[in-house]
């Protein structure tokens, strides 16, 4: 099936944006990627056709436009080291863990966070991760291990940090 890129930017722009969304963590650098990526893939659009796979084809080009532009960024803006405020969660159980699950995916590199997020988020096999991240599966499993380890330490430390110690009263 032979379709337009406008066609196709009328139903899979959302799937795009949401997928950069949670590689990201931020809406507008999510709408970045999204864009830079759309701009490159206009100018090959017969060639991504072609393929007969565009939207896994435009996938890959979300993830690693997403893993370059943190390597590009990270080396061209200035980090003034500034204490970290605590970022307050919504009144809402559900909000409240998410935000927390943000916190705890930006802490990990972009590979294997792109890992969880093709995995959890979009729900694919080890071999279709592996093909989209141009490795094999043993990597894809061996980033998921990592960064699955990285989140349970962390929350660990997290629920170490906010239960209180239990005392024991003091005898008389």
């Amino acid at each position: 099936m032979d379709e337009s890129f406008e066609h196709y930017l009328a139903h899979g722009l959302q799937p795009l944006l949401h997928l950069a969304g949670a590689l990201t963590g931020d809406r507008g650098l999510a709408e970045e990627i999204v864009q830079e990526v759309l701009l490159r893939a206009s100018t090959r659009w017969p060639h991504i056709a072609a393929t007969g796979s565009a939207p896994a084809y435009l996938r890959r080009m979300v993830v690693n436009e997403h893993v370059s532009w943190r390597r590009k960024w990270a080396r061209l803006i200035p980090h003034a080291v500034m204490p970290i405020e605590p970022v307050e969660s919504d009144h809402t159980g559900q909000l409240a863990d998410r935000d927390a699950l943000d916190r705890m995916l930006d802490a990990l590199p972009p590979r294997q966070r792109a890992v969880l997020v093709l995995r959890y988020y979009e729900g694919l096999d080890d071999d279709s991760i592996a093909d989209i991240l141009g490795c094999s599966a043993g990597t894809v499993r061996s980033h998921a291990s990592r960064a699955l380890s990285v989140l349970r330490i962390n929350h660990s430390q997290d629920l170490a940090v906010s239960t209180p110690a239990c005392r024991t009263p003091k005898e008389s």
